[in-house]
């Protein structure tokens, strides 16, 4: 999500520069100590139960570990599981055993009751978790989170200090378990989430770490620098190879090009003016993400939620455009509300979205006419809407595409655009306070459920607030544990085309990401479900 450009003076530039300088830094040709890195927006939380964005997420995989985890690859390998699990009660039943001598930053040990407190924290009505979904699919979830039963009751359970049983509601696919426990679902430390209640994670010193690196000198979500010090509990410490990564939050694109190319960090993001003009730059990696971006309508505003108008902006934009022309940093149009690359077929192992055919398609005389009926239902000529993006580069020059579309091919219509800071435009869509949303999802199993649940009625992450009963019945039906494989594929291709048929949201784009990374570091690999780089497995060349 973002927009507007922002000036930035050299001498800005030279004191964000000294300031890394300050953590380590020694120059252009920097090839030992401390590694220095951007991030481009500012953390929320360490909480994992709280996080719904990628900065927050960025951070706690530096420092949590699940039973499962990328290896330096971006293959998801065994974690703080010593083996792979016992998969009893017709895959409903996943029982784990730890690693022996597995310890947290402060020295406690790891143990079961540190996952069974996690899950019931994120289940908990108390948490406010916006992300609780992720561990919805534990047996008496639904009772727990509406306060009905205790969190004790969650189908999860310690059979031992060294032995964690997960109970779900239904089948599960397994690659959605695996992926869910290297991505989301980390342990907490049981007596520190006790001793801080609703503060923890609040601030470095109020979480403890059990991956590679602990997080020191965070202070909460308006802090622009911390460090990730190596952890010398983690269980592989020998194979972390970095001392120290500082981290400095970097909005602006110009700035974070200006310190890596001076050297004083050695990784950082970029946007798509930096990709255009330097294709061949061996220090430049870009991939595809499990991200797409949306536009989202706000079901309660009078203009928004009528369905001629949602249609009409559904059928104005050329998503192609959009990806090529505007971004220019390899992201690709959105084809349909499912990303490429995404889920396979059981059976041939074709691309879901590329079997699902072109459903996004710019028409503009359909645009045109679906335009004037909603004209005709509100009874107005006339009208103004304000959209609400971020305010990074990438996602300013988004808006502006869109603003520019709306306003060029619907006469009458004024498009007003808002930019905010990551954490304040989060905010405003838990609280619905918008009109047009530019907004994304990145997911990190390879399940079309995972986006096609964005508009499920109920869903704490359905900003449009819409309800659409055909699609909730099918998603229910294809999640509900009884289907094979196959039956279930088919039932996602036909929510997938209920979706577009009630034209809830705007699919635009699958995002790129690129990134610049100094010739004398290896190790970092970037993939579509791990989207952010895995410090443990940076070194400097020999």
């Amino acid at each position: 999500m973002k927009m507007n450009k922002k000036v930035v003076t050299l001498a800005g530039v030279a004191l964000t520069a000294m300031s890394l300088a300050a953590c380590g830094n020694s120059g252009k040709n920097k090839a030992s100590g401390d590694l220095n890195v951007t991030l481009k927006a500012n953390p929320v939380t360490l909480d994992p139960a709280k996080t719904i964005e990628t900065p927050s997420t960025s951070m706690q995989d530096q420092a949590f570990e699940g039973l499962y985890k990328y290896d330096k690859n971006n293959k998801v390998v065994l974690g703080e599981a010593a083996s792979q699990p016992t998969v009893t009660n017709d895959g409903k039943t996943w029982t784990f055993n730890l690693k022996k001598g597995l310890k947290w930053s402060n020295g406690d040990e790891v143990t079961a009751q540190d996952y069974v407190a996690s899950m019931r924290h994120w289940a908990d009505p108390k948490t406010k978790s916006q992300a609780a979904d992720k561990v919805s699919n534990l047996e008496n979830y639904d009772q727990v989170a509406k306060g009905t039963a205790p969190t004790s009751s969650l189908g999860v359970k310690a059979l031992g200090k060294y032995k964690v049983q997960f109970n779900f509601a239904k089948k599960q696919p397994s690659v959605n378990v695996r992926n869910s426990f290297a991505a989301d679902l980390k342990p907490v430390n049981h007596k520190v989430l006790a001793k801080e209640g609703s503060k923890y994670g609040s601030s470095s010193a109020k979480a403890v770490y059990n991956g590679p690196f602990k997080v020191t000198n965070w202070n909460g979500g308006s802090d622009d620098e911390w460090s990730y010090v190596k952890n010398e509990h983690y269980y592989g410490k020998k194979n972390v190879h970095m001392k120290k990564v500082n981290v400095q939050v970097t909005k602006d694109n110009n700035t974070a090009q200006n310190l890596f190319k001076s050297g004083k960090v050695q990784e950082t993001s970029v946007t798509a003016d930096f990709v255009k003009g330097n294709k061949g730059n061996k220090e430049l990696h870009t991939s595809l993400m499990a991200t797409q971006y949306y536009l989202y309508f706000n079901g309660k505003n009078e203009l928004t939620k009528n369905e001629n108008f949602r249609q009409a902006v559904n059928y104005a934009f050329n998503t192609n455009q959009l990806a090529k022309k505007v971004l220019q940093d390899g992201s690709v149009g959105a084809t349909g509300w499912v990303p490429q690359g995404d889920m396979k077929n059981p059976k041939t192992g074709e691309d879901f979205a590329k079997e699902a055919g072109h459903l996004q398609k710019q028409d503009k005389q359909k645009a045109q006419d679906y335009w004037k009926a909603a004209q005709k239902d509100l009874g107005k000529n006339n009208m103004t809407l304000n959209l609400l993006a971020d305010n990074t580069d990438d996602q300013k020059q988004v808006a502006e595409y869109l603003q520019s579309t709306l306003q060029k091919q619907f006469k009458g219509l004024k498009v007003e655009v808002t930019t905010l800071p990551h954490a304040q435009h989060v905010s405003r869509d838990f609280a619905g306070k918008f009109e047009l949303n530019l907004t994304d999802w990145n997911s990190s199993v390879p399940d079309a459920s995972d986006f096609l649940s964005l508009l499920k009625t109920g869903n704490k992450v359905n900003f449009t607030n819409n309800t659409d009963e055909k699609l909730d019945n099918l998603l229910n039906e294809a999640n509900d544990g009884t289907k094979s494989a196959s039956d279930r594929y088919k039932l996602l291709q036909q929510a997938n085309k209920q979706v577009h048929t009630n034209a809830d949201g705007v699919p635009l784009y699958t995002a790129a990401q690129a990134h610049l990374v100094s010739k004398h570091v290896t190790g970092l690999n970037y993939g579509p479900f791990n989207t952010v780089a895995q410090y443990q497995y940076a070194q400097w060349k020999k």
